[in-house]
């Protein structure tokens, strides 16, 4: 037998995703061990191999490969671990960084943060002043050379950076993106002055072969960034690589990027690892809608410790961070866009006393490490996870399949000595309070994000991943006028299973101004060579880069995505263009239309201005290579049945909307049978979530195992039987 497995680490649990060939899979979590993550890696690897009855180093030896949703890069930022680097730009840029952006003081923070402007201060730079240099050259914007470089100069400046203890070295030189020829010059001196065999010799980052793209604030922190995680993470993955090695597993280790594919560690830039976990569920979104044929799904993954939001339409995913910020920095990295707010089981709720004593819930977290309360390991701070344990949505004795045990006793003296006291009402009272605030936090930032991207969320399917989800996601649901959502077996993993289903992709990105319809003379251009020599140059890179990865031309699938505005309009719209190459008029005409209708559909038809000129400002092309999948088989002979094999017990659960507990049917999702049908209200306990039914909703079990959320009496002439076993209170 052969094995897949997808690692998707998060703030409060590293969750696991296996696949045995033939279709059987199997899921499990472990604590996110932060002093060292390969810790909590090799502990779920375990339980998986225990879950398919295999020694470790049998199931790792037949393991075919292992995808990997890493944040070293994300903790060495919020470390400050990396190491010093030396800064080489253009003579009277040298402060950029620092000097920054007008708004570079937001940048990365929650909005109750920037409320607060008398605390707030800019970023520290990575790059300490000392360790920044200017060079006397110039490229202009054209990229035409003004001033030579000069060998002498850029010695001079090197040995400023050696002795001051530079570990690495960020070249970003002005229009870099048009010209280069600088910026490779200054790698060749360095690489000449220090070859491999010196202690001297050290990583070299060219901004053009980062962020080849126009903006020099943006180039210079995309730069920066990556060099500055880079050494953190070789070193931690090459530790994890080598434990692979011990434990048997002979593969490459494979990293998914948050452009939406996959590449071997040795083939992947380390800034694009960063939100790759929940670009991750984003295409498993896709995955699930694509078997049932729906085009339009809204991804949701509450987790411990956020909350991610991610948008399917037509049956694509369309929509990227116009400038992703990776923790304090903006950045230009073509990353998938995926909204995170800080929103989960782990949220601590507090009271804001600057407001008048209200109750606020998040955006901090407890984590793992202590956790929530009940968690019993030192945590004293009521959160999302206590209020749910205390108002009988949790079992304390089946948490994570009965893998860690919950105190209640915890979780109720930490909401009534933290919340309930001081604002003079119950436990009870003060639970349900912090989870109507959750709820309602996360249903405004849903319908927003469908909303402003011009969607109609009631035209949408709502999917309830993350550990928390299916717990809090019929509550989310009125919100957006949705009718129906989805838990699937796959929920509390949801990062790692959308791992297994992206392929091995890259995208390559290039600046070039190309004016496809003239505002001077109202006509389409008829230079077709100067759009086409872009594409090919971007395809040339993509064969090289992919032939080294061990796929052949005719494997590779092209796609050509293009930012785009009207005239000399601040925003891009990014669209996919109907044609690779153009040679007609027409293929001008079909680019330019789609464009106008891709505007259209986010701003209105109104908004449109082709008057003003049509021109590309950004290239993108996206190369993959197709890899196996999960297929999910319907169960043969399923029909209708009742799931009273599955109903374990009863117990009082407290209903937000009734204001009072009702006696609930609690059922094991992995003794449902499908067809089975349970109207609401109900508790579904699976391994490693809990699913909650509301009043008025009802739950189907398919034939493929997801489970189907709908209104109770939706479909036609149908008569929904009161359940003699539940009982008002």
């Amino acid at each position: 037998m052969s094995y897949t497995v997808e690692v998707d680490i998060g703030g409060t649990f590293t969750d696991f995703f296996a696949e045995q060939d033939g279709g059987r899979f199997a899921i499990t979590k472990s604590p996110t061990t932060h002093y060292d993550l390969s810790v909590g890696f090799m502990r779920g690897l375990r339980e998986l191999a225990k879950d398919f009855n295999l020694p470790l180093k049998k199931f790792m030896n037949g393991c075919e490969s292992i995808r990997y949703c890493t944040t070293l890069g994300t903790n060495a930022l919020i470390e400050r671990t990396g190491p010093k680097l030396g800064l080489i730009t253009t003579a009277g840029f040298e402060d950029t960084i620092a000097i920054g952006r007008g708004r570079s003081w937001a940048d990365g923070l929650f909005g109750h943060e920037t409320k607060n402007l008398a605390r707030i201060q800019k970023p520290e730079p990575l790059i300490s002043r000392d360790m920044i240099v200017g060079l006397r050259e110039r490229i202009d914007s054209f990229g035409n050379v003004i001033m030579p470089l000069k060998r002498d100069d850029v010695l001079d400046n090197l040995q400023r950076l050696m002795e001051n203890g530079a570990m690495g070295y960020v070249v970003c030189l002005m229009w870099s993106c048009y010209n280069p020829v600088h910026e490779a010059m200054v790698k060749q001196i360095i690489e000449e002055e220090y070859p491999e065999d010196y202690l001297g010799s050290m990583p070299v980052f060219l901004s053009h072969s980062i962020s080849p793209k126009m903006g020099e604030y943006t180039r210079f922190t995309t730069t920066t960034v990556n060099a500055y995680i880079h050494s953190v993470m070789g070193e931690e993955l090459t530790r994890l690589i080598w434990e692979l090695k011990d434990n048997g597993y002979s593969q490459p280790l494979a990293l998914v990027q948050n452009v939406g594919g996959m590449k071997k560690v040795t083939r992947t830039r380390a800034i694009l690892t960063y939100n790759a976990g929940p670009v991750a569920g984003l295409h498993g979104s896709r995955y699930i809608g694509g078997m049932y044929g729906m085009d339009n799904l809204i991804f949701t993954d509450m987790g411990g410790t956020s909350y991610d939001i991610g948008v399917v339409s037509d049956g694509q995913i369309k929509t990227y961070d116009f400038i992703p910020v990776i923790d304090r920095w903006r950045t230009n990295i073509p990353a998938i866009e995926v909204k995170s707010i800080g929103a989960g089981g782990g949220s601590i709720a507090w009271i804001n006393t600057l407001f008048g004593d209200r109750l606020e819930v998040g955006p901090q977290s407890a984590g793992s490490m202590p956790g929530p309360a009940c968690y019993d390991q030192g945590g004293s701070e009521p959160t999302v996870t206590d209020a749910d344990l205390v108002l009988g949505y949790l079992n304390p004795d089946n948490y994570l399949g009965g893998k860690m045990q919950l105190k209640k006793e915890l979780a109720e003296k930490a909401i009534r000595e933290k919340i309930a006291d001081p604002l003079g009402i119950d436990v009870v009272e003060a639970a349900a309070r912090i989870r109507r605030i959750i709820d309602a936090k996360m249903g405004q930032e849903v319908f927003n994000e469908v909303v402003l991207k011009g969607y109609d969320p009631r035209e949408f399917v709502l999917l309830a991943c993350g550990g928390a989800g299916p717990c809090h996601a019929l509550d989310i649901a009125p919100y957006l006028e949705i009718k129906k959502v989805i838990m699937s077996p796959f929920s509390p993993v949801f990062g790692a299973f959308g791992a297994s289903t992206v392929d091995v992709m890259q995208v390559f990105d290039r600046t070039r101004t190309i004016k496809l319809f003239q505002y001077a003379t109202q006509a389409y251009t008829e230079d077709y060579e100067a759009f086409n020599s872009v594409v090919r140059e971007l395809k040339d890179l993509a064969l090289r880069d992919l032939k080294m990865e061990g796929s052949s031309e005719a494997e590779i699938q092209f796609v050509l995505e293009l930012e785009m505005r009207y005239g000399m309009q601040y925003n891009y719209t990014k669209l996919e263009s109907p044609h690779l190459e153009i040679g007609s008029l027409q293929d001008v005409k079909d680019i330019c239309d789609a464009f106008g209708e891709t505007y259209a559909r986010t701003y209105s038809p109104e908004a449109a201005f082709p008057q003003g000129g049509i021109q590309v400002e950004n290239f993108f092309l996206k190369a993959s290579v197709s890899t196996r999948h999960l297929e999910l088989s319907p169960a043969e002979g399923a029909g209708r049945k009742t799931p009273g094999a599955a109903r374990k017990e009863t117990r009082p659960v407290y209903f937000v909307d009734l204001g009072r507990f009702v006696d609930t049917g609690i059922y094991v999702f992995e003794d449902l049978m499908p067809g089975d049908v349970i109207p609401g209200p109900a508790v579904i306990e699976a391994r490693e979530t809990t699913g909650v039914i509301n009043p008025g909703w009802r739950f189907t079990l398919d034939p493929y195992g997801q489970g189907l959320l709908e209104p109770a009496g939706d479909r036609p002439g149908e008569v929904v039987a009161e359940d003699p076993a539940r009982k008002l209170s």
